[in-house]
């Protein structure tokens, strides 16, 4: 479900979390904030890509449906996150909000319009492409050369440098998210938590959904990402 805030009926001028779009000579307007409960599609795949979108609170998944059904997820998108971006006319993957999302939203030609007449903005579009290339890379990697643990280490020292808040990280996604994205089974990602707790590695805080976790010696942890 789509929700557009009363607040913002009218283009808005680039905010503090906006600036990663910030261009040179000319503001960047986004249509507004909107945003889409839980597990709600923010666009499919092979839907026309027209606008780019910034995550202001919340967490996004893109994923494919396998032909067996299965479903392989490329990304979790954080706040601060833009995506969206295509070189083609529609989107490669589907996206969905992880848990209540709040977005901005601009029109991909007014972006592409911009960016044609400035450079600074030009060369930080081309700074996130690559950004997301090198995520890509690393997880194709992650997924065909690591073992259970590795992986899932891998994913803790992903979300600790992008969630971490006063040594804690509060995972927004639960373990079949997990699951779909390290291309493991949800018994054997929670085997891994649970193992490198008993490693004392990380401690789970709160409920028992354990989406809390305090990592205790993150040098054991990037020596297991390593191997």
């Amino acid at each position: 479900m789509l929700v557009r805030t009363a607040a913002d009926q009218m283009p808005r001028l680039n905010s503090p979390s906006e600036t990663a779009l910030a261009g040179g000579s000319s503001p960047i307007y986004w249509m507004g904030e909107f945003t889409y409960k839980r597990d709600a599609e923010i666009y499919g795949e092979k839907e026309p890509a027209e606008y780019v979108y910034q995550v202001k609170a919340g967490a996004v998944r893109s994923y494919k449906l396998l032909s067996d059904g299965r479903r392989q997820i490329g990304a979790f998108h954080l706040p601060g996150d833009i995506f969206g971006l295509t070189d083609g006319e529609a989107h490669w993957f589907t996206t969905e909000a992880v848990i209540d999302t709040t977005l901005w939203l601009l029109k991909r030609r007014s972006l592409e319009t911009e960016a044609r007449a400035d450079s600074i903005l030009s060369r930080r579009l081309i700074s996130i492409t690559t950004r997301n290339l090198q995520h890509a890379e690393d997880h194709v990697l992650l997924l065909g050369r690591k073992v259970a643990l590795e992986k899932v280490a891998t994913f803790l020292i992903e979300m600790d440098k992008r969630l971490t808040s006063a040594d804690v990280i509060t995972l927004p996604m639960g373990r079949r998210d997990i699951a779909d994205y390290l291309g493991l089974t949800v018994e054997t990602v929670s085997r891994s938590l649970s193992q490198l707790g008993r490693a004392g590695i990380l401690t789970f805080i709160g409920d028992t959904h354990h989406r809390e976790i305090t990592i205790l010696d993150r040098t054991q942890l990037l020596s297991l990402d390593l191997q």
